[in-house]
């Protein structure tokens, strides 16, 4: 699918409904952050209020993590806090009044909170994140959680290739990019690849 019959898809089974909420998951590097950003944007062209609700602003902060032994899997699904990330769709779907929702900055690997604003107005929410599907507890708690859902599979080793790649890009030495990704990342991905639940759409690339 292009960008433009996903968008079309999503607009016809949002139908009239006054609040819509779109999930985007797939392995870390299959692209959902790119798509949710591009889908937003031919939303608005359309004439449609979106916004993109990342998961990744609820990554636990380091200091959580360290006293936990879980730094070193950061990223992990039991390194975010499901609990407020279930209670903010839980928001976004009462609507009921303006949702700040917390964003995560990369380059200090921190999660800002009230970073974001979803307002009332606002039609079809495009929720991104690894774990949207995972079929493990306590994430299954999301079952039913979403209106529609974009499960993104390039295939592991376009995924290999995207996070290396990434940890580059942040200036990591060859050493560190390598363990972050192949000690990390890609036991991640193939943990969502392993054990997801079914989505109503699954796309290869975008």
């Amino acid at each position: 699918m292009n960008l433009q019959s996903l968008r079309d898809e999503i607009l016809k089974r949002a139908g009239d409904a006054g609040r819509f909420i779109v999930a985007i998951a797939g392995p870390p590097g299959a692209g959902k952050s790119t798509l949710s950003e591009a889908l937003s944007k031919a939303l608005a062209e359309a004439g449609e209020r979106s916004a993109v609700l990342p998961m990744d602003g609820f990554h636990m902060d380091n200091a959580v993590l360290e006293e936990k032994g879980l730094l070193s899997r950061k990223g992990a699904p039991e390194t975010f806090d499901f609990r407020s990330f279930l209670s903010t769709i839980t928001a976004v779907r009462a609507n009921d009044g303006e949702v700040l929702v917390p964003i995560f900055d990369r380059s200090r690997e921190l999660a800002i909170a009230s970073a974001r604003v979803i307002a009332p107005e606002t039609r079809i929410i495009l929720v991104e994140g690894n774990y949207l599907m995972l079929g493990e507890a306590p994430w299954n708690g999301l079952d039913g959680a979403f209106d529609f859902s974009i499960f993104i599979d390039p295939g592991l080793e376009v995924i290999e290739r995207r996070l290396l790649k990434r940890w580059f890009d942040h200036g990591y030495d060859d050493e560190t990019a390598k363990t972050k990704a192949f000690d990390n990342d890609i036991p991640n991905a193939r943990r969502i690849l392993g054990s997801r639940r079914p989505a109503d759409l699954v796309i290869r690339d975008f």
